[in-house]
């Protein structure tokens, strides 16, 4: 596990400073390594205190115990154990401290955790539970893996529409098109079924008389039905084969005309049914995405399961909160807290004559409550977040995933299609793309332009270099100068919060404190 929360830490950027430059950060703002494999032992990660200081004084039978945290400034530990008092009233105390004592506007929750015992009545209630939010995805999968075969075939279909239409759209304008749908109208339309049937151009052509037939239907090339008798008259064949030719043109040029609007149609009707396809696609993924958020909420945590503290027979639990509390700051760095709450639990019942409708249950037991103090810049704040739900997302990419898979396998096809039937997020991103390539054309244009001045550029880029290092300018971002803050103000800032924290609980509940 620790090897695992090494690389997790690693990949969002939490790395010791002497193997920094092993590692470069990639485009989705991860981090990997320049060569080979992510190395878990680069991790800035916090060692256990209370095992680090078993360690110094029997280092043979100790050794040091990796947490999974990023190595903090600051870290004060608190242990409840209450066999008759909810130990709810811990968190919300200390949660109310955070949020109007300390002054910290902003507080997230990264993890939710519970699980119990296989024998405890919240363990039946919870599975019954998921069994229903698991059913209901179920269901939701099954319609879209429908939606998506089908979208297969109907982007199959716009593909067979387009190569047909194709030549109809240059027809008049190259005789290759005009050769090419009249080998289709010779194929399709006279010779059903791959047999020649009677009356054809190619059925005609074995008869006496006909053989050249096949030629001049061929070589003719006409584009209105009023051109063909002219320029059928000016041919110097006999009045049979020219009657026929007339009457194959005629039946050609007719049967153009009406199928271009026909497939035209169909082609509008199958682009908008592509669409719908996506829409509903796109549907069942927000339907379906809170249903698996749940049911990885609702399964029981196999560390915990399978941990000491609980029992089968017994009627324990054990929950796991983390929260994530900062300030906002005008340095750049931001006194930042992470409160863990650990909770092994023997729910009780509560029952109140006065209020017997009001019976539920209340946790009393053992809380171990860890605070963990760091000076963070809003990168790592987001890092950090991203390291924390990067399970859950693994469960709800999938969804994404199979939907991204099938795109792939599309091609942009897909995208070409939906963004010419009025979906926007393909709109944007065509447009985008091709402001891109008129930039790196412009960019292009211009570093050619400058080749040619390049020497007269380089005698004044030089001159400015020497008048920067005389004056140099103050560091300006987004209009304003910016202010170079400093980690360790935040760090001491964040270690007197906990401080007050840690003292103030401890006194308002009577223990111990100096």
């Amino acid at each position: 596990m620790a090897d695992e929360w090494g690389k997790l830490l690693v990949k969002h950027g939490f790395i010791k400073k002497r193997a920094r430059s092993k590692y470069k950060k990639t485009e989705k703002g991860t981090y990997d390594a320049v060569k080979g494999t992510i190395d878990p032992s680069d991790a800035n990660m916090e060692e256990a205190e209370e095992v680090n200081i078993q360690a110094e004084r029997e280092p043979a039978f100790s050794g040091y115990m990796p947490t999974g945290y990023p190595d903090p400034y600051k870290r004060y530990r608190l242990i409840v154990e209450a066999s008759k008092v909810s130990i709810e009233e811990t968190y919300y105390w200390l949660l109310n401290y955070m949020r109007e004592s300390s002054s910290f506007p902003h507080i997230e929750k990264l993890l939710d955790i519970f699980s119990a015992s296989e024998q405890s009545a919240f363990w039946g209630a919870a599975q019954a539970r998921m069994g229903l939010q698991q059913d209901r995805a179920s269901q939701y999968f099954k319609g879209m893996s429908e939606m998506i075969k089908q979208l297969f075939q109907l982007v199959r279909e716009l593909r067979v529409l387009d190569e047909k239409l194709e030549p109809r759209k240059k027809w008049g304008e190259i005789k290759a098109a005009d050769v090419a749908l009249k080998g289709e109208y010779t194929d399709l339309v006279e010779n059903r079924g791959g047999q020649v049937q009677p009356g054809s151009i190619y059925h005609l052509a074995q008869q006496v008389g006909f053989t050249i037939l096949p030629d001049l239907f061929f070589n003719t090339h006409v584009y209105e039905l009023e051109d063909i008798d002219k320029k059928v008259d000016e041919m110097k064949f006999n009045k049979s084969v020219k009657h026929v030719l007339r009457r194959k043109l005629y039946a050609f040029v007719n049967w153009k005309l009406r199928t271009d609007k026909e497939l035209e149609n169909r082609r509008v009707f199958t682009l908008k049914y592509v669409r719908q396809h996506w829409n509903v696609i796109k549907m069942y993924m927000n339907w379906v995405k809170p249903y698996l958020r749940n049911i990885a909420r609702m399964q029981m945590n196999p560390e915990q399961t399978e941990s000491p503290d609980i029992i089968s027979a017994f009627e324990t639990s054990m929950l796991e909160i983390e929260l994530l509390a900062y300030k906002p700051t005008t340095t750049g760095y931001h006194p930042c807290i992470i409160a863990t709450f650990k909770y092994r639990t023997r729910p009780e019942l509560s029952f109140h004559q006065d209020q017997y409708a009001h019976r539920g249950p209340i946790h009393v037991g053992r809380v171990e409550a860890t605070f963990r103090g760091y000076a963070w810049k809003k990168e790592q704040i987001e890092a950090y977040k991203n390291f924390r739900k990067e399970e859950d997302m693994l469960l709800l990419g999938m969804v994404d995933e199979s939907v991204k898979a099938a795109m792939d396998a599309l091609g942009e096809e897909l995208e070409k299609y939906l963004w010419e039937a009025g979906e926007k997020e393909f709109e944007e991103k065509r447009k985008a793309q091709e402001a891109a390539d008129k930039k790196k054309k412009k960019r292009l244009e211009k570093s050619m332009a400058l080749g040619i001045l390049d020497p007269f550029a380089s005698i004044f880029k030089g001159f400015w270099e020497i008048i920067s290092l005389v004056a140099p300018s103050p560091r300006i971002k987004g209009g304003k100068k910016e202010v170079k803050g400093n980690p360790k103000d935040a760090a001491k800032v964040v270690a007197g919060e906990l401080y007050q924290m840690y003292k103030n609980y401890k006194k308002a509940h009577e223990m111990l404190s100096w």
